[in-house]
């Protein structure tokens, strides 16, 4: 059991260190439609046109320590305007945007949750995300209170209907 302790502190301790200034690592947003002025040989005279459309930013995905958040805050207001449930699959996170959906998996044991954001937070250490109490059993990470995580952004579910949608 000790060496399973110390091997949970080690990798710990490697994101921390190695993984604590984390950026999100998606590409910048850019309009969809970039309109381009062609010039013609008539004086005067110019038509617009339109470019295609910018790619779909691929998921943003960060790594950095997880806790969880439970009974004393339940039904308190978060910062989406909904009560805090110990129950549901929700997160706080300091900078992706409320109703985010996104992917947490543990990095200690491979399970994975997907979560809403609907707070903001952790403000305590370098912590990336503070977990439900739900989610956090669902990684099975209740006990030990701190993981390494990695986070990936998932699509709105409007986006993914779009993408499986037949023409």
């Amino acid at each position: 059991m000790l060496s399973r302790t110390r091997a949970d502190l080690y990798v710990c301790l490697c994101v921390m260190l190695g993984l604590s200034a984390v950026s999100l690592h998606a590409p910048a947003p850019q309009p969809a439609v970039t309109p381009v002025i062609v010039e013609s040989d008539d004086v005067g005279a110019a038509t617009q046109d339109t470019a295609e459309p910018a790619p779909a930013p691929a998921a943003a995905v960060q790594t950095g320590i997880a806790s969880w958040y439970g009974f004393h805050w339940q039904g308190r207001r978060t910062a989406s305007g909904t009560r805090f449930d110990t129950r549901l699959l929700t997160a706080a996170h300091r900078s992706l945007p409320l109703n985010t959906i996104v992917r947490v998996t543990n990095l200690l044991n491979g399970r994975s949750v997907e979560v809403t954001v609907n707070d903001r937070g952790p403000y305590v250490g370098h912590r990336v995300i503070d977990l439900s109490e739900a989610a956090a059993k669902r990684l099975d990470m209740v006990k030990k209170g701190l993981v390494p995580v990695r986070i990936e952004t998932l699509p709105p579910p409007e986006q993914v209907a779009m993408l499986v949608k037949p023409s």
